[in-house]
């Protein structure tokens, strides 16, 4: 007896009350609605539920039925004992158990052969259980374990299949049928006989009713009402990211106690979404679109409002295919990050770049970039080529910067997706030929929102009603506070696009939106990208076959899609204002159009955002008394204009110089624009990069195979050029810095020669 007495004074172990592994799951979106439900391995349905959500009948309608004395008895109910014993005896066999609730529960957690050893075992577990628990405990145990038919386990799971309801909304007439089932669940359940569950509901009424727990017209009532509506067919909605939640998942054990995920999706919105995306491909499908996709992402928690993987999950060919997580090629979805980060490396959004033909040598051969309307445009802004989004003047930033560069970039910006080296996507990185997930590309724009700072994106809800920040964890800086600001002043600019989009496109929003479009090399991708202050949209329109589209641009594929997305979140979560660049510490002043140096009297000008210290301190000298004068890499490409088509060379500059009617209209060249070589002849052969007096610093973290430096000449003969450094011999085309003052010395192949001297600091 001492050893039965030291066993019953220990606490319960926690393992023995934990959910058993046999748990099925629900996942709700934020608000609690149901996305989708699945059963244990062993095909149980068991969904555990609180006390506090049961309804109140069911509790009642269980205590009538089983045991009417639980709230009094201490485990053991001894009257039931006595009166048991007394029936059994009169009928020579066992016709009565005399099982409480609490006795019930303890052959759950502890299974013991139906004999008299194993009713004396049960009755001391009672016992135990209840010196230890509290009944509301005890009755939670019990209702979330006992089984009622078909397959589930617990009266949520059997709520949800007999009336298509919880357990916290059922009516009195339903709570009396699950209590009715108790007994014999398989035998007395509605879906296999309905008479005999119709008679063991009137039982369970008239014991609830004997115990005041069900008036006369409660149970008038009942005969009115259908016996169980069949339940409602088990959720599946979202069924692409519902998918991916179960794939996260690793086992039923990491949901705790609930059976419940709770996600961030909003299903409201997400419907919505998917409403556009099959809107999408309906209006596309004579133009060989076959799928699209579309994730919007909460920009402070990287919380998933909506994903839709494809326009129909249930489709027979390629309908499970889920778009959001599979990689394919962004195209100029990239772009931003590229200038990103040149203006972290001195380049400004007036610097000019040349949009003139150029080859590059690469490991695979010559590699000659081409816009996308395969026009020249000559000199070219930043922030026209950022926005236009222009191919040359992109390549020659990259090859100013180096591939490795840009890679480190993007994987700091989450596109982990892009496995292989700086070697293996070349200068083509820029133009974005490796490939990513539109997940991460959400994300990625997602970091420029929040100034330059990349955070993990997360499917369950993490929002606090506290208002509590987000969590720092896994949070790292892309670029600055102020490359951030300035890139998405561009996106967000509609002047700056209209050069390559025109003066109608789907990117006008009646608020600030930082928008950018990225089709794949073969026209079997198409993107969109657009961001607020609080939300951002990542849309793909093509096809998983990889057949090419017929027609389909940014502007007419995944564009439209992308802003009746941005429009519908917008009617849920305030977009908010984006950041500008004077918040972040940019000065702004007026700048030429053509040139990007300052303004002056004799040029066209606007104002235009700089980091502090990168502002120009030149002032405009392309423009003098009427004439502009180019600088000497442009006469090729100006020359080459004028003899063959003198309308091209003018659309161009009238473009640059903020004409736009002129650049549209495409007259011949005005008076106000004659070109002027700065001298005749060829120009004299020099070196272009890296310019003499140039002085770098290695960035911290960054390999030192990529931080580089790439060398060019420009002039006659810079056609082959032999290059040195510090009197050696260098075959490359990039010098990767070395601490020190160096030497570069090039010979043309005429044998003209050029030097300059840099400075690297430790």
């Amino acid at each position: 007896m001492a050893a039965v007495g030291i066993w019953m004074s220990r606490p319960i172990p926690p393992s023995v009350l934990a959910p058993s592994g046999a748990l099925g799951l629900t996942i709700e979106d934020r608000h609690g609605a149901p996305l989708r439900s699945t059963r244990a391995a062993d095909g149980s349905d068991t969904r555990w539920v609180v006390y506090d959500r049961i309804d109140a009948d069911i509790i009642n309608a269980f205590v009538a039925v089983e045991d009417k004395r639980f709230w009094e008895h201490h485990g053991v109910d001894w009257l039931a004992v006595a009166r048991a014993a007394k029936a059994n005896l009169r009928a020579g066999q066992t016709v009565s158990g005399a099982s409480t609730i609490t006795m019930q529960l303890a052959r759950l957690l502890r299974p013991a052969e139906r004999s008299w050893t194993g009713k004396i075992a049960q009755a001391l577990w009672a016992v135990r259980l209840e010196a230890h628990l509290g009944k509301q405990q005890i009755m939670e145990q019990y209702l979330n374990r006992v089984q009622l038919g078909q397959g589930t386990v617990g009266v949520a799971a059997a709520s949800a299949l007999y009336f298509g309801a919880s357990a916290s909304e059922l009516s009195i007439g339903q709570a009396a049928t699950l209590a009715g089932l108790a007994h014999a669940p398989s035998r007395d359940n509605p879906h296999v006989s309905p008479a005999r569950a119709r008679r063991r509901q009137a039982v369970a009424l008239a014991r609830m009713q004997r115990l005041g727990f069900a008036t006369r017209d409660d149970i008038a009532r009942v005969r009115t009402e259908a016996l169980a509506s069949g339940g409602r067919v088990t959720p599946f909605s979202a069924p692409h990211f519902t998918t991916r939640v179960l794939s996260w998942i690793a086992d039923s054990e990491a949901l705790g106690a609930s059976g419940h995920v709770r996600t961030s999706l909003d299903i409201t919105l997400h419907r919505e979404v998917e409403a556009e995306v099959r809107h999408t491909v309906d209006v596309l499908r004579d133009r060989n679109v076959e799928q699209a996709a579309a994730v919007v992402l909460d920009n402070a928690s990287g919380e998933v409002l909506a994903w839709v993987g494809s326009p129909d999950f249930w489709a027979a060919k390629d309908g499970q295919t889920d778009m959001v997580v599979s990689a394919r090629q962004p195209g100029s979805a990239l772009k931003p990050f590229l200038y990103g980060v040149a203006f972290d490396r001195g380049y400004t959004a007036a610097s000019v770049l040349p949009d003139i033909p150029k080859t590059y040598s690469t490991a695979t051969g010559p590699y000659q970039p081409r816009n996308y309307d395969r026009r020249f445009r000559g000199p070219t802004r930043i922030r026209e080529a950022l926005a236009s989004s222009y191919n040359v003047p992109a390549v020659d930033v990259a090859s100013s910067l180096g591939a490795g560069a840009l890679l480190q970039t993007l994987r700091l910006a989450g596109f982990q997706s892009l496995q292989r080296d700086a070697e293996y996507y070349g200068l083509g990185l820029a133009l974005g030929n490796g490939d990513v997930t539109l997940i991460e590309l959400a994300n990625g724009y997602r970091a420029l929102a929040n100034g330059g700072e990349w955070r993990p994106w997360t499917w369950r809800l993490t929002s606090s009603p506290s208002g509590a920040p987000p969590a720092t964890a896994g949070v790292r800086r892309v670029i600055s506070p102020a490359a951030s600001a300035i890139v998405l002043d561009i996106l967000s600019d509609p002047a700056a696009r209209i050069p390559g989009f025109g003066t109608s496109t789907p990117f006008d929003f009646p608020f600030p939106v930082a928008v950018k479009t990225g089709t794949s090399r073969h026209f079997t991708d198409n993107w969109a990208v657009g961001t607020t202050r609080a939300f951002t949209v990542a849309v793909w329109a093509g096809n998983f076959s990889g057949h090419a589209m017929e027609g389909v641009s940014g502007v007419t594929g995944a564009g439209p899609l992308l802003h009746r997305v941005v429009m519908a979140v917008s009617r849920h979560v305030p977009p908010g204002v984006l950041t500008t660049p004077a918040e972040v510490g940019a000065v702004s002043l007026p700048v030429c159009r053509l040139s990007g140096l300052r303004a002056t009297p004799e040029c066209a000008s606007l104002m235009e955002w700089f980091k502090r210290g990168t502002e120009p301190t030149r002032e405009d000298d392309w423009e003098l008394g009427g004439r502009v004068h180019l600088p000497d890499e442009y006469a090729e490409w100006a020359q080459h204009g004028q003899r063959s088509s003198a309308d091209e060379v003018t659309r161009a500059l009238a473009a640059a110089r903020g004409d736009i009617e002129t650049a549209e209209r495409l007259t011949p060249t005005p008076d106000s624009i004659r070109l002027v070589p700065r001298a005749s002849g060829p120009a004299p052969f020099r070196i272009t990069s890296p310019l003499d007096g140039d002085r770098y610093a290695i960035p911290a973290g960054v390999e030192s195979r990529y931080a580089s430096v790439a060398l060019r000449a420009g002039g006659a003969g810079a056609s082959r050029v032999r290059w040195s450094v510090d009197g050696k011999l260098w075959e490359r085309e990039r010098w990767t810095l070395t601490a020190g003052t160096h030497e570069i010395r090039a010979v043309s192949a005429r044998g003209d020669t050029a030097q300059v001297t840099v400075s690297v600091d430790r």
